[in-house]
């Protein structure tokens, strides 16, 4: 029935400073869909943005600013991520830490967005 994830709303407090961190910390591709929305690339699935103060319908019954918890796979080995992570000055709140990913062993670091939201890196865990 149904197939897999199109796009995931994000509300954030501000536009421009939630683009810079997606696109330069986590090198996803920005899409400007209008005024009031940006998407950010994720492969085909997109991170699609509202700022708060934006008058968009229909939304969320409680859109907040820092309560997304969102998995993202890398595609570096985590160690070199997360030394693009402190080069960028962005702290690491844990990790690498060894969890359960949706298909298996995985190993992750977190860390925290503008708003807040916690942004959990994986990778596979080595067999």
């Amino acid at each position: 029935m149904l197939s897999g994830l199109d796009h995931l709303v994000v509300t954030v407090t501000d536009m421009g400073r939630a683009v810079d961190f997606y696109s330069r910390v986590l090198g996803l591709d920005v899409r400007y869909r209008d005024a009031q929305r940006v998407d950010l690339m994720l492969g085909d699935t997109a991170l699609r943005l509202h700022q708060t103060d934006t008058d968009i319908a229909p939304i969320s019954a409680t859109p907040t600013p820092g309560s997304l918890d969102l998995c993202l796979r890398c595609q570096l080995p985590l160690d070199e991520f997360k030394q693009h992570l402190e080069a960028l000055a962005i702290d690491i709140e844990l990790g690498p830490v060894a969890r359960q990913g949706a298909n298996g062993p995985i190993e992750s670091i977190y860390l925290r967005d503008p708003d807040g939201n916690l942004l959990e890196i994986c990778r596979p865990a080595a067999r």
